[in-house]
């Protein structure tokens, strides 16, 4: 499961607890009232202060947006899909508008011979943080399967997709990944765009570079990457 940090999350459960900052019956977390109902999560609360997107009661479903990640490793170029995932494509042009992404290191790399994907999205760079809210998934529904899978569950995440990080169904938040080689996954992560030609050179010079060795991994597949990437200030270019 693609979470915070590729790892998967242990969820504990407890007796309820009145908490300052955290939601509880008599208080409840803001939700938008448009169709994408951004939803605050005062228990994770966000890593950069950001309010809820804008959700009006027709989000923009046509179209593509242009923009640039100008990042310490060479530039990356998106291209944000509106008909493929309205809700994800105005969240992050949201968190780009407000300078959420600006300044933050994409912090985990993958390099298994199924996943070979780049991280980034959370400013305390380590996978721990987001904005302070979530919200539905846009599964894809036109993944092609993964070759040679029997199951028809297994699907081709290809060289070049843009796609949200979660931790759970309906946890989508600022996190998200660069697919560099074609990864096999489960339809789980909303693909909300593309990256460019550019982008990927940038993206296989840090994989090339591959991922800081550990004491009790000496050649990991799944870490942080050699090349700190650094994302400058994000650009919506249109």
């Amino acid at each position: 499961m693609l979470i915070r940090g590729l790892v998967t999350a242990a969820l504990v459960a407890g007796a309820a607890v009145a908490v300052p900052g955290v939601a509880s019956a008599d208080n409840p977390p803001k939700v938008t009232k448009g169709p994408c109902q951004y939803t605050e999560t005062p228990e994770d609360p966000a890593a950069r202060p950001v309010g809820l997107p804008r959700d009006p009661r027709h989000t923009p479903n046509r179209g593509t947006v242009k923009v640039e990640l100008p990042t310490s490793q060479g530039r990356i170029g998106l291209t944000l899909d509106r008909a493929k995932a309205p809700c994800t494509v105005q969240s992050f042009l949201h968190l780009a508008e407000h300078r959420f992404y600006d300044l933050t290191t994409c912090h985990r790399l993958t390099a298994y011979p199924t996943l070979k994907v780049l991280q980034c999205g959370d400013p305390k760079g380590n996978g721990e943080g987001g904005p302070g809210y979530k919200y539905k998934d846009e599964l894809p529904t036109d993944l092609p399967p993964w070759p040679g899978d029997t199951t028809g569950t297994r699907k081709l995440y290809a060289r070049g997709l843009l796609a949200m990080a979660n931790a759970g169904p309906a946890t989508n938040g600022s996190q998200f990944f660069l697919v560099y080689g074609d990864s096999r996954l489960l339809a789980n992560y909303t693909v909300f765009g593309s990256v460019d030609t550019a982008g990927l050179a940038t993206l296989d010079k840090v994989a090339a570079a591959g991922i800081v060795p550990t004491a009790e991994d000496p050649a990991p597949v799944d870490g942080t990457p050699v090349k700190t990437t650094k994302i400058l200030r994000v650009r919506v270019a249109c």
